[in-house]
């Protein structure tokens, strides 16, 4: 992926913060030193006409190691990311066992990584009903903050919190000044999904009005205390998003490529491989978050990327397969296909998936191409093409819902700290808030 060590690199499309210009970049141990004219770099590694982009922060990412590797792990997940682009990636405190809902919980998940990791790492931590005391522990560990759910995460060990429970939770995080992420969807407006092949039925189980109440609640409850929602699928709940924070209400909210590009139209009956929870909706609604985005009501994008084994995702049965989206190497080139669609530049690609998702968790000196930043960069031909191949994936299980798809925009070479990522030499370091 490119050269291994940089000391300079040019390109007629850096994408900077305030956008597009011609630009040398100097580089000096691991950081971004100078920015110059591209003129200054006779004898510079040459991008030429491919774009050069601050490395993406992903951060919603599922690894599921240890105690689920056979899903998914370190090694997999990281390559994936440094193919997509991604330099930087928190790990969600599920699906891995055990959940990181407790110091000594995040020291394995620590030492698992160790040595494995291709791109940088830092953890999330959990807030479930038994672990209130747990919280300011992870916190001063270096967690970047804590994921709570308010209906059933899919697994026995991460239950959610009731409204009295969500309460304390927040009290105590706003006491230590930490953030909250919340998979917000009400457990009392989910309706019940017999076994059942159909899309629509799942659908029905899961109404936008499962997101608008909970993230009504959430605008209720915060009270000062910083509170992120994550996945956001549903487009009605934007104006709540939007009425919180002119009240100046600290929220946040997401979404995902997936419901960005996705409709619940091309959706076959048994077609498990698009499962994710809250749902893919319809095609208006997949343009109203659009411009919920463009409005900047919703802050970033992230994958959520949540991959299974085959035998738990593709069983035909939207009741039984595990509801998560594989795709932490496909977001660049996923959204930069439908951003370009809609009048929307690399500029904005980059704010909404690199310097937004750093911010928004307190990821230093990552996202932006800046004097003083990681030298964390991507070479991205945007005009190249090319069809998903699952086979083709790095991470663990060849399966995704974009196969056969054909996306605009290449990765062509990754660096980390100014160094070539090479798949076979993990380099990427383990962060702490």
């Amino acid at each position: 992926m490119g050269r291994a060590e940089l000391t300079a690199i040019r390109s007629r499309r850096v994408v900077l913060p305030n956008g597009e210009r011609p630009a040398t970049l100097r580089i000096d141990d691991g950081k971004i030193s100078e920015i110059l004219p591209y003129e200054s770099g006779a004898g510079a590694y040459d991008c030429g006409d491919d774009a050069l982009l601050p490395g993406l922060v992903d951060t919603h990412v599922h690894i599921n190691e240890p105690g689920r590797t056979q899903w998914e792990g370190f090694a997999t997940a990281t390559r994936a990311a440094a193919a997509g682009g991604v330099t930087t990636l928190l790990d969600m405190p599920l699906n891995s066992l055990p959940p990181t809902v407790e110091v000594a919980a995040l020291k394995l998940k620590r030492e698992a990584a160790q040595g494995q990791c291709v791109v940088d790492v830092g953890f999330w931590g959990g807030a479930i009903p038994q672990n209130l005391a747990d919280l300011r522990p992870l916190h001063e560990a270096g967690v970047y903050g804590f994921k709570c759910f308010l209906a059933d995460s899919g697994v026995p060990e991460f239950p959610p919190l009731d409204s009295a429970q969500l309460q304390a939770v927040l009290g105590e995080v706003r006491r230590f000044g930490g953030l909250l992420i919340v998979h917000a969807e009400s457990a009392a407006a989910l309706g019940q999904l017999g076994e059942s092949q159909r899309y629509q039925d799942f659908l029905d189980s899961r109404p936008g009005r499962a997101e608008v109440e909970a993230i009504a609640l959430l605008a209720e409850l915060a009270q000062g205390a910083r509170v992120h929602v994550l996945h956001l699928s549903c487009a009605e709940a934007l104006e709540t998003i939007a009425a919180a924070k002119r009240r100046g209400v600290k929220l946040t909210a997401e979404t995902c490529p997936h419901y960005l590009t996705l409709t619940a139209e091309e959706i076959a009956n048994g077609a498990t491989e698009f499962k994710c929870c809250p749902p893919i909706r319809d095609a208006g609604n997949r343009d109203r978050l659009w411009a919920g985005l463009a409005a900047g009501t919703i802050d970033c994008v992230v994958s959520d990327h949540s991959p299974a084994t085959p035998e738990l995702k593709l069983t035909g049965s939207f009741t039984t397969a595990w509801g998560g989206i594989a795709s932490l190497q496909l977001g660049l080139p996923l959204m930069w296909t439908q951003a370009r669609q809609r009048g929307h530049g690399l500029t904005d690609i980059v704010r909404w998936m690199a310097d937004a998702p750093a911010r928004l968790a307190g990821v230093t000196g990552k996202g932006r191409i800046s004097v003083g930043a990681q030298a964390d960069l991507v070479q991205f031909q945007p005009e190249a093409d090319f069809v998903v191949d699952p086979a083709a994936l790095h991470h663990r299980h060849p399966v995704s819902p974009y196969a056969g798809r054909r996306l605009t925009g290449v990765v062509r070479s990754t660096w980390l700290a100014g160094a070539a990522v090479d798949p076979d030499k993990p380099s990427g370091r383990l962060l702490t808030r």
